[in-house]
């Protein structure tokens, strides 16, 4: 009987498991229904597609190891000096031509230690700050002193000529390449004193054809005569010019001569100027247009700065077409540290032509030596012949009556600018303007679209 029931139960038992598999089959079926073949294919296609692009990825970032790795050590091996900062003026890397050039130690240890204190360099610091400051790249010129606590090596470490070129980074840090000038200051230096010494070669035999012409001019009869005049005029143009480039190099050679500054109107300066200039513009119908007070008081050496205004309006006379007004513009003004090597207050002297502008290629250059534009700001023959012949009047009564060094000088300034196109009016109105502690500028004014040159002058000097 026990049996009996034991294989009921067995048989109970067996048919729910039965029924419990057949439930679980149906199931099982259901959700495997549920599942598409072709969304099986989409969810294979994306995994293969996942796995590639990891391993694509892995390889990039490899490759751009292999590029970090190769620039750092072009950076290294640089011929000129790279160096990085962090935002709070830290020295992070420099390469070996960095730390020659700055007498530094490239940084080995993790810590790092502010440039300032690496590197004695006010210049450097300042461009940094200006850099970090401004957002842009910004470039300096300047001549590094390097500091040795080892008295003996002091005459050893000599001035260096340097040009750092700075950009931002990210993260507040800088990055600045150096190079050294040495070699073209050496240049520059070699070809000022070439050139001055050709023209005090030259001076001695010009005065003497000069006096020779002279002599001759008032005693020859036309056609004759004119051949003297022609002679006389190309001789005092070339006298000009080697009285230009001697006053040049004597500048450059001392950018801070000593000024005989007193005060002066500078409104009467100008009139003057202009005056001097009248028959070049009268020949091209040219009018003067001043804007600014009747009476402008300053400090300056009056002799200088004529020449300055000499050369200015009549580079304005030069390049403006007849019948149109040259502009010019007198104020005060006060600096606003937007550059912190002019005083508080200022002078704004503006010329403006009524010409064709600037090039703008040619505005970084137009206050070099011997640069000279584009045709476009060019006198045409019949302007040269008139300025030829208002220089051999006005320099021949320039040579009977000059009295003093710096009459002589003002007026010898006054014939060049008018016979001649040779490059240098506009880098010596630079070096006496610099001289005055000022600063000039060129550029195109944005209503007349000419020539528009800036000069700004100290009000008063400190060492007046």
């Amino acid at each position: 009987m026990a049996f009996l029931w034991f294989l009921l139960g067995l048989i109970i038992g067996l048919g729910v498991l039965s029924w419990y598999h057949i439930q679980l089959t149906r199931q099982l079926r259901f959700l495997m229904s549920s599942f598409q073949p072709q969304g099986s294919r989409r969810s294979l296609v994306s995994v293969l597609r996942l796995r590639q692009a990891v391993a694509a990825s892995v390889d990039a970032q490899e490759a751009l190891l292999t590029d970090l790795e190769t620039w750092r050590h072009l950076a290294l091996a640089a011929p000129i000096g790279i160096l990085q900062v962090d935002e709070e003026n830290q020295l992070i890397w420099c390469n070996a031509q960095a730390g020659q050039l700055l007498s530094i130690q490239p940084p080995t240890a993790p810590t790092r230690r502010l440039l300032l204190e690496l590197v004695r360099s006010y210049e450097l610091d300042q461009l940094i700050e200006q850099t970090r400051v401004l957002r842009k790249p910004c470039q300096s010129d300047w001549t590094f002193h390097p500091v040795c606590a080892d008295p003996s090596q002091l005459s050893r470490q000599m001035p260096r000529p340097l040009r750092a070129h700075s950009l931002p980074l990210r993260d507040g840090c800088v990055g600045v390449f150096l190079e050294s000038r040495q070699e073209a200051v050496l240049l520059a230096q070699q070809r000022d004193r070439w050139i001055s010494d050709v023209a005090h070669e030259l001076k001695t035999p010009l005065t003497s054809i000069r006096l020779v012409a002279e002599t001759l001019q008032i005693r020859l009869e036309p056609p004759l005569r004119d051949w003297i005049d022609r002679l006389l005029n190309e001789t005092i143009r070339l006298s000009s010019l080697v009285q230009d480039l001697l006053d040049l190099s004597q500048l450059e050679a001392n950018p801070h001569p000593s000024l005989r500054c007193k005060t002066v109107d500078l409104t009467r300066l100008i009139q003057s100027a202009w005056f001097g200039l009248e028959p070049l513009a009268r020949n091209k119908q040219l009018r003067l247009d001043y804007v600014g007070p009747d009476r402008l008081l300053i400090q300056l050496d009056e002799s200088r700065i004529h020449r300055v205004l000499l050369n200015l309006l009549d580079n304005a006379i030069k390049y403006s077409p007849p019948q149109q007004a040259i502009r010019v513009q007198a104020s005060l003004i006060t600096n606003d540290h937007s550059d912190p090597n002019l005083p508080k207050q200022l002078v704004q002297l503006d010329i403006i032509d009524a010409g064709l502008g600037f090039p703008n290629d040619a505005l970084p250059y137009v206050f070099d030596r011997f640069y000279r534009a584009d045709p476009s700001r060019s006198r045409s023959p019949a302007e040269v012949e008139i300025s030829k012949t208002y220089a051999v009047g006005k320099n021949t009564a320039a040579a009977n009556s000059a009295s003093s060094d710096d009459a002589q000088s003002t007026k010898g300034t006054h014939a060049v600018s008018v016979s001649s196109g040779s490059g240098l009016g506009l880098a010596i109105v630079r070096q006496i303007v610099e001289a005055h502690h000022g600063s000039v500028q060129a550029s195109n004014h944005p209503e007349t679209h000419g020539g528009w040159l800036q000069v700004f002058l100290p009000l008063q000097r400190d060492d007046a």
